[in-house]
């Protein structure tokens, strides 16, 4: 019974990406009234993590893990690297986190809308790392999590070796660039490269206590880079 209401769940957000994109392509509005409130109260959070639908459930399932740091999630489900890019000044600029915690590259992988090639990944997360550093934000740098197929493209049949790619290419730049790199991905996916059934139904969205792994390796990345 749980393992459906989670599956409920996770088609409700896809299905909710796919209709407000006809109104909102890059889904402004999702936490518009949410920032303004954040800004004219001047509570700013600590830390934003921007991301998709990973993201998006982790807030959801977990919100007491956010409270209590005052951590912000800003994930919204199906987006690609390039609709994070587009909504990062007002989903996390704008909020002035002392840290962002950047988990892009699942739905390009899944060919979603916007899909850009794998290079073009990267240079997007790129991108959010220069906006945040010339703004005074420290960026860190997630992998992407373990997925063999997605429910949504069951076409896609490289999905596994291309998370690989990109997550090389990620891990890279931040080296290069005394980034912090948060690698959920070697800490979670088994030997095909995907989710182990025990820590994903759908083999792509980490099940609620799966978060509890992932919640431990950023706490100590946000640790490290605020110097505690």
């Amino acid at each position: 019974m749980k393992t459906m209401k989670k599956t409920i769940i996770i088609i409700y957000l896809l299905t909710m990406s796919i209709v407000c994109y006809s109104q909102d392509w890059f889904r402004f509005n999702d936490y518009k009234a949410d920032n303004e409130r954040i800004i004219a109260s001047k509570e700013f959070p600590e830390v934003v993590f921007m991301g998709n639908s990973i993201t998006e459930n982790w807030a959801y399932f977990h919100p007491d893990f956010f409270k209590e740091h005052n951590y912000l999630g800003r994930g919204i489900g199906g987006q690609t690297s390039a609709h994070m890019l587009v909504r990062f000044q007002s989903d996390v600029i704008a909020l002035q986190p002392k840290v962002v915690v950047i988990m892009a590259g699942t739905n390009d992988v899944a060919h979603n809308d916007f899909w850009v090639a794998p290079d073009e990944v990267v240079n997007n997360v790129v991108s959010m790392c220069t906006l945040a550093k010339a703004n005074g934000i420290i960026p860190i740098v997630s992998s992407i999590t373990p997925c063999t197929s997605f429910v949504w493209r069951q076409e896609i049949k490289d999905a596994a070796q291309t998370i690989v790619n990109i997550n090389k290419a990620l891990k890279a730049y931040a080296e290069a660039n005394g980034i912090v790199y948060v690698d959920y991905h070697a800490a979670l996916a088994d030997e095909n490269m995907g989710f182990p059934k025990s820590l994903s139904d759908d083999g792509c969205h980490p099940n609620p206590d799966t978060y509890f792994q992932m919640e431990a390796m950023v706490v100590e990345a946000i640790n490290k880079v605020l110097k505690r």
